[in-house]
């Protein structure tokens, strides 16, 4: 990259304007001496003067890029305030002062510090002002001017893209546009031809050229053939300073495809195809594959073959692959060696996409002689039909004849045929069939409603030759025979209100018959000739192979009649007529208004005179719910009998044993014997408890006698291990306490119950002294006999 320097042109133009900021009031003061002179100099130039105050200055240029080793000089700030005797300083402010723009603050000379690029930024703002260095007052107004930055040719063009990928149709013309490139130049477009790009081609020619303004790519050859050459690749030149010497330049490549169109017809690489094949191949056999070459591809190379009209036409068919584009002959229809030995095809290959523009070129397709020999092979009986149908009537008597197959050796040797049944298909042998002449005969009765069709197969075989055999079909319809009389369709249960009027209808029945008439059904229904005249019911024929059963009589009687059976005659109307007769039974129900059957048995009769089926129901609830009631009752109360003394199973400290029952006073002494309680040397014997009735007795058990062990603690430890193993004792969660004071205490009885083993009345006024809370057992026991009595 090659970089030109000029030197700078600086243009400065000074717009100078009045500034009047004189109040109103002080009107009076503006005749006052207030003129400042303020120049700006370039290089010693002549000074310019301004007669007003204030200044405005217009944009300085600087180039870019500048390389020299002192700093760009940029101009001079100046005013006529400034003496020489350094008391004017001046200061500069703005976009990159102090870092890319310094000011001398005593000679007002500017410079650029560092290296501008334009490219980066292009235009720079700044102020100056002036100001006295001993008072601070500025001296001038402070002004604003712009720094611009001239532009140089530092950037190459650079393309979009570093590679281009195009294509255009082959046979196209000249000037054909393949693909438009474009390249940028970061340069100034608006300054000298610094960014005025100019394309060129450098390789690709002559077959392609571009155009040197817009860099649109275009064919220059005409008829370029993708089948001689597919690829090129072009590279492109953009160059700046509108082509001249010295501008700078970047290159792009582009890859150009030619595109395929249908230019080339298809063609076989030979005229002439041989193929053989045995006469006896099934249907649609491949018997040989021809491909015509097309240079294109895709769609342009799809080949189509077909055969030329003819009667070889009828015989072989060619189908094209489309994977491979060939076409295979294939057999249309059953070859002989004995009728034709060889045949001739002529087939044809054409494109199935055809561009019009290249018609002329001729015509699209080509044709090959494809020659099939057919070889002579031993070939197994050939039967005159595809397939047989026979029909016979069912009643055909054991071993006739019922139809014949014939078959035929195709071979010139003309052997014998020996005929047999497949028996898979038969295994009932209920069919043969005559081993020469292909007869098939009966040998078991038939029955079309078991079987209405037989399915077999019989096999031809040559005598000479094993080997060669042949299967055919043979589908025998059993033709029907009015062999069936009639019968009710299903089994009906009838009833007939005991309200019933004459005349109204009961029952409609059908009838069915397994055998099959060509006419369709036709039944008939009457009454038995032996009950010609029902006096209860009437039988009337719909005509609709149904017939409906009528009362005939007011009312009826569970009492006298609870069932009628009503016979009725059915016979059809095919040849042999058959019939049958068929019993109704009827039962005599009670119904309600509406007719609905309610009730058809005599048990029912009796419990219908009394209360309804839906009261019986309520009752029997009413029952249910109250024997549920009494269970529950007395289980209830069972539980409460057995629940223990000690309600709360939480509580196990001294528990309070309630009867709330009132007791027999003093003089009861069956309830507990005190003397027990206080003396614990007497004899205690195990007693069942009393709080709690015992599900069981259990045997009296005896306890060893307490004056045998007078301890204490062995006593407790006792009464606890009977009072664990005791089933009637009460829950394990409750505590039974023994709280013995021993034998002397300094303490006396304040207990009442003492009484039944004291000898002597016992003084009891001390109570009165205990206080208020006592108050009650001193008036129970503190007064004299008159008052207690």
């Amino acid at each position: 990259m090659r970089t030109y320097h000029c030197l700078p042109l600086f243009i400065w133009t000074y717009m100078f304007y009045t500034v009047d900021a004189i109040p109103l009031q002080g009107k009076a003061n503006s005749d006052l001496p207030s003129k400042r002179m303020m120049s700006l100099t370039k290089d010693g130039g002549k000074m310019l003067h301004r007669t007003k105050r204030g200044w405005m200055w217009n944009q300085f240029f600087l180039l870019e890029e500048y390389t020299g080793t002192d700093t760009q000089y940029v101009g001079k700030l100046h005013t006529d305030q400034d003496k020489g005797d350094g008391n004017l300083k001046y200061i500069l402010t703005g976009d990159g002062a102090g870092n890319l723009f310094v000011i001398d603050e005593n000679t007002g000379d500017i410079h650029a510090a560092k290296k501008l690029d334009r490219e980066e930024k292009s235009l720079y703002i700044l102020r100056a002002k002036a100001i006295d260095r001993k008072t601070g007052r500025q001296v001038e107004p402070e002004s604003e001017f712009i720094i611009k930055i001239h532009d140089i040719n530092d950037n190459e063009p650079k393309f979009t893209k570093d590679l281009y990928t195009a294509s255009v149709p082959e046979m196209s013309g000249v000037g054909t546009s393949v693909i438009q490139v474009t390249a940028t130049d970061a340069d100034d477009a608006n300054y000298g031809n610094s960014a005025k790009v100019v394309y060129s081609i450098l390789q690709g020619q002559p077959y392609f050229s571009v155009d040197p303004e817009s860099g649109i790519i275009k064919t220059a050859l005409p008829d370029m053939s993708r089948e001689n050459r597919e690829q090129y690749q072009v590279v492109i030149q953009a160059k700046d300073m509108g082509g001249q010497m010295g501008g700078l330049s970047g290159t792009t490549t582009v890859n150009i495809t030619l595109t395929d169109v249908n230019n080339n017809p298809p063609r076989f690489p030979q005229s002439t195809y041989q193929f053989n094949s045995p006469e006896s191949v099934p249907l649609g056999t491949h018997l040989g594959r021809i491909k015509a070459s097309d240079p294109d591809v895709g769609e342009n190379a799809e080949v189509e073959y077909s055969i030329a009209e003819g009667d070889e036409a009828n015989v072989f068919d060619v189908i094209t692959d489309k994977d491979t584009q060939e076409g295979i002959i294939t057999v249309k229809q059953n070859l002989d060696f004995e009728n034709k030995m060889l045949y001739t095809l002529r087939v044809d290959a054409s494109n199935t996409h055809l561009d019009p523009r290249f018609q002329h070129l001729g015509p699209f397709k080509d044709t090959a002689v494809v020659k099939i020999s057919v070889e002579d092979i031993d070939e197994p009986p050939v039967f005159s039909k595809m397939s047989y149908l026979i029909e016979v009537d069912e009643d055909v008597k054991e071993g006739s004849i019922i139809g014949q197959v014939t078959a035929y050796d195709p071979d010139a040797t003309n052997n014998f045929i020996h005929y047999s049944v497949d028996r898979h298909t038969d295994l009932d042998r209920v069919f043969s069939v005559h081993a020469e002449n292909g007869s098939i005969f009966t040998l078991k009765p038939l029955d079309r409603e078991l079987s209405p069709w037989h399915n077999i197969t019989i096999i031809a075989t040559e005598i000479n030759n094993s080997k060669q055999s042949s299967h055919i079909p043979v589908f025998i319809r059993i033709l029907d025979i009015n062999d069936h009389a009639p019968e009710f369709a299903m089994y009906y249960e009838t009833f007939v209100c005991e309200n019933a009027k004459p005349g109204q209808l009961i029952q409609t029945v059908s009838v069915m018959d397994k055998d099959d008439p060509p006419r369709g059904h036709k039944f008939f229904f009457e009454p038995v000739p032996e009950f010609p005249l029902n006096p209860n019911f009437t039988i009337v024929d719909n005509k609709d192979n149904t017939a409906g059963i009528m009362t005939r009589k007011d009312g009826y009687s569970r009492h006298k009649m609870s069932t009628y059976l009503l016979p009725i005659l059915i016979f059809d109307n095919d040849y042999p007529i058959q019939s049958s007769t068929g019993t109704l039974t009827i039962r005599v129900c009670a119904c309600d208004h509406q007719g609905n059957m309610q009730s058809c048995s005599a048990q029912a009769l009796a419990l219908s005179a009394g209360l309804s089926t839906g009261a019986l129901v309520a009752i029997l609830l009413c029952v249910i719910i109250l024997l549920v009631l009494v269970v529950l009752f007395a289980s209830l109360k069972r539980q409460r009998k057995k629940e223990p003394l000690i309600i709360s199973k939480d509580d196990v400290r001294d528990n309070i044993v309630t009867y709330n029952d009132e007791g027999g006073g003093e003089e009861d002494t069956q309830a507990f014997d005190i003397g027990t309680l206080r003396n614990p040397e007497a004899r205690e014997d195990s007693k069942l408890r009393r709080d709690v009735m015992p599900e069981t007795i259990f045997q009296i058990r005896r306890t060893v006698p307490l004056w045998e062990n007078i301890d204490v603690q062995d006593f407790i430890h006792r009464r606890l291990k009977e009072n664990d193993s005791d089933p009637s004792a009460p829950p394990y969660d409750s505590l039974a306490t023994y709280a013995y004071e021993g034998n002397d205490s300094i303490a006396d009885s304040l207990s009442s119950l003492e009484s039944l083993t004291a000898d002597c009345n016992q003084d009891y006024d001390y109570l009165s002294d205990w206080g208020p809370r006592f108050k009650k057992l001193a008036d129970m026991y503190g007064g004299d006999e008159s008052d207690r009595d």
